[in-house]
């Protein structure tokens, strides 16, 4: 509910009130503030949130911070072979970490998902690290901090371990539920599309930042063999519109070969086509959640077609395709509040199957259909990378309309997103960031090309 008795503070200053300190020096940005609930691991700094708040300091000029974050991050990583299966694999990057004081000695605690709800592996964490290290290059053009050899054997190890070779078949990366944003149980384990678009765009970072010398030679060879093959994968198997929902609904099962058709054995009678075939715009596509065999996982999620459309992991048709989308089912993936994390949300049965019977996942809430003021910054920087800035100016004005009043909450509940959420935080530093960010990317569109690709 909206506080009218709480004075609005000023974004910036809750921004600045969120940076944690490291030897009295800038590091990073604590997850939320809110003074009025237990902080658990929210005065943590996440790598992942930390994102668009290191983006909004770069174009304010506070690059130290960014500078600073990517250096400390990188000596947390993971550098030698663990006997222990139990140990964090090399090249895996923590999920968070904090500033630990012991009388005058400072120190960073990282958290590698060991102590988080559920034990999640933080695969994202790596991939989301890439992404900032290439804005803040492309930013300051300070091209020599990425090729420091530290930097460039930390990007091999990101590459050694998204590149290794594995129990699959497919050029995708197979993680376990819970791998990314959505950190619970959601049935997105498998090939989930965030880790997929995440990964393609941490491949272009490194063909970027990887030096052309004899050390770097393995990697950008595979790096450049995997790159192709699946954007190719993504961009055809993944994608979702009328035409191929016309072929997917003729699809037949139990074939067996090389130039098969139905290469998933896809099962019709999974699909809801009925609901898929009236809720597809005629000139809107988008790319599906998951796939894998005799498995199509049709709903939509935000953070993977937006970052696909950012990293030109998607085709201009399609990226114009998914906005369209977008654009013509306002009411469903925005409503109140930019924007639903995914649609449609998990009910009865498939919420109790997929979630474990999640109550902070029930339908229309948190992960399952709730809607993420934080996604704002991607839908405003896919909009005007794509010439549509009347959608980032439409999505822009409703979260100005309602967030400051909201105390920048967490996250949003129920099917148009009008609820503040049941359990969601206030004062959150991405909701924050990510409005600011928005805005600035609106002011400053030249930024764009820190965080995309041609």
């Amino acid at each position: 509910m909206v506080n009218s008795d709480s004075p609005i503070k000023d974004p910036w200053q809750i921004l600045e009130e969120s940076i944690i300190y490291y030897y009295d020096r800038p590091l990073g940005t604590v997850a939320a503030c809110d003074p009025n609930t237990a902080p658990l691991n929210y005065d943590q700094c996440f790598i992942r949130d930390f994102v668009p708040a290191a983006l909004v300091f770069l174009i304010k000029g506070k690059t130290d911070i960014v500078r600073y974050f990517l250096v400390h991050t990188l000596k947390l990583q993971i550098k030698e072979r663990q006997l222990d299966f139990l140990e964090p694999g090399r090249g895996l990057m923590p999920a968070s970490f904090k500033v630990i004081h012991e009388e005058r000695e400072q120190y960073l605690k990282a958290d590698f998902g060991d102590h988080a709800i559920g034990r999640v592996t933080p695969v994202d964490s790596c991939l989301w690290w890439m992404f900032l290290l290439r804005a803040y290059v492309k930013a300051t053009e300070e091209y020599s901090l990425a090729h420091t050899p530290e930097m460039q054997k930390g990007i091999r190890l990101i590459m050694e371990l998204c590149l290794s070779a594995r129990f699959d078949m497919y050029p995708t990366l197979l993680v376990p539920d819970g791998a990314c944003m959505i950190d619970r149980r959601m049935g997105i384990n498998g090939h989930p599309l965030e880790i997929q678009a995440l990964f393609y765009n941490a491949l272009r970072c490194a063909q970027e930042l990887l030096l052309d010398n004899p050390e770097n030679e393995k990697i950008n060879q595979a790096l450049n063999n995997r790159l192709t093959p699946l954007g190719v994968h993504l961009r055809h198997h993944y994608w979702l519109d009328l035409e191929r929902l016309n072929i997917i609904y003729r699809y037949k099962g139990e074939e067996y070969g090389e130039n098969v058709l139905n290469q998933f054995n896809i099962y019709s009678d999974s699909i809801p086509y009925a609901d898929l075939s009236e809720w597809l715009p005629a000139n809107g596509g988008y790319l599906v959640g998951n796939l894998g065999p005799s498995q199509l996982d049709c709903r939509f999620f935000s953070l993977g077609n937006l970052v696909a459309i950012l990293s030109a992991l998607v085709t201009q048709k399609q990226a114009e395709a998914i906005l369209n989308t977008i654009e013509k089912k306002w009411n469903d993936l925005i409503g109140f509040m930019p924007m639903k994390i995914c649609f449609p949300a998990l009910k009865d049965r498939d919420w109790q199957l997929l979630t474990g019977c999640d109550p902070k996942n029930r339908p229309w809430s948190y992960h399952n259909g709730g809607n993420w003021p934080v996604l704002l910054w991607l839908l405003v920087a896919a909009s005007l990378k794509h010439n549509r800035p009347e959608i980032a100016e439409k999505a822009i004005e409703i979260a100005a309309q309602r967030l400051p009043q909201d105390e920048w909450t967490e996250y949003y509940d129920g099917k148009n997103g009008r609820l503040v959420g049941k359990e969601a935080r206030k004062y959150q530093t991405w909701t924050i960031a990510g409005f600011l960010l928005a805005r600035e990317l609106m002011d400053n569109s030249q930024c764009l090309s820190w965080i995309s690709h041609n």
